[in-house]
Formats: C-alpha cells, sequence, structure tokens
C-alpha cells in the first residue's frame, strides 16, 4: 500500500514512540522531517518523508523483518489515532521541539544512560526524552 506522507509520518511516529507521550512522538517526529530538511551528508540525498522513512536500515518499524524473524511491530501493523497525525501534521507545518536541537538519529539505549555519540562519530548527543537518545550532527556528518 502506498501511504501518503502524512499517514506514513503518523505510523513511524505511532510506532517508534507510541509509548514516549507527546513530547516523545514529537521528537521522532521532529528527527524525521529534520531528515528531510537537511541538505548536506547522506540524508541531503534525501527529499521526502517516504525516502527517509524507507532508508535502508534506519527505521526498525520500516522494517517487515528483523534478523530473518517477521518484526510485529511494523508501520503496516498500526493503526495510529488523531495524536498521531496530529503530531505528524505539526512536524509537517514546520514545527520542532527547540531542545531538541537539530538531532538527526535516536534511538533507545535499554539503559540509564546514552552514549556520547551515535552512530559513530557523526552524531553528539544532544538530549534524552524518555527512553530514547537524541543526536545532533557534528561537522564529520558532513562527509557521510
Amino acid at each position: 500500500m502506498a501511504y501518503s506522507d502524512l499517514e506514513l509520518l503518523a505510523r513511524i511516529v505511532e510506532c517508534e514512540a507510541g509509548g514516549e507521550g507527546e513530547t516523545g512522538m514529537k521528537a521522532v517526529a521532529s528527527v524525521v522531517m529534520n531528515r528531510v530538511q537537511v541538505d548536506y551528508g547522506e540524508y541531503g540525498r534525501l527529499y521526502t518523508i517516504r525516502e527517509v522513512v524507507y532508508q535502508r536500515g534506519q527505521f526498525t518499524c520500516a522494517m517487515e523483518t528483523v534478523g530473518g524473524v517477521y518484526n510485529m511491530q511494523n508501520i503496516y501493523n498500526m493503526r495510529p489515532t488523531q495524536v498521531h497525525y496530529d503530531i505528524a501534521n505539526w512536524a509537517i507545518a514546520g514545527n520542532r521541539l527547540t531542545n531538541l536541537g537539530f538531532a538527526l538519529w535516536f534511538y533507545n539505549p535499554f539503559s540509564v544512560t546514552c552514549r556520547d555519540n551515535f552512530p559513530s562519530r557523526v552524531g553528539e548527543f544532544v538530549i534524552r526524552s524518555g527512553d530514547h537518545c537524541f543526536y545532533n550532527p557534528t561537522p564529520a556528518y558532513a562527509e557521510t
């Protein structure tokens, strides 16, 4: 099924951060839209929400299988509600969480601490929101 950008963003928000409250969901939506907007580095070659969400290996929720096993928590199994659409519309309209900086990455460390850098030296820790750690690009990101 070919989802609209709004539907796709609402589904990735629900899947990646549905249990993180409004701030956590807005943070994930901000990362997706930051990747759409950045004009340099690896993500500078992506121009749409669809390209960002489906970029290989980026979002577990966009994968139907993980490690050869069916991934039950994927965007196709999500049933977004009005709050997910509202957050998607908020982000598409250009809104971002200011304390997030220009974060391009997030992950759940499954621990109480966040790494200083993620995914490598191209991202540096900026803030934790709920279970997720968020990272802004470093100058090394421009070389990706």
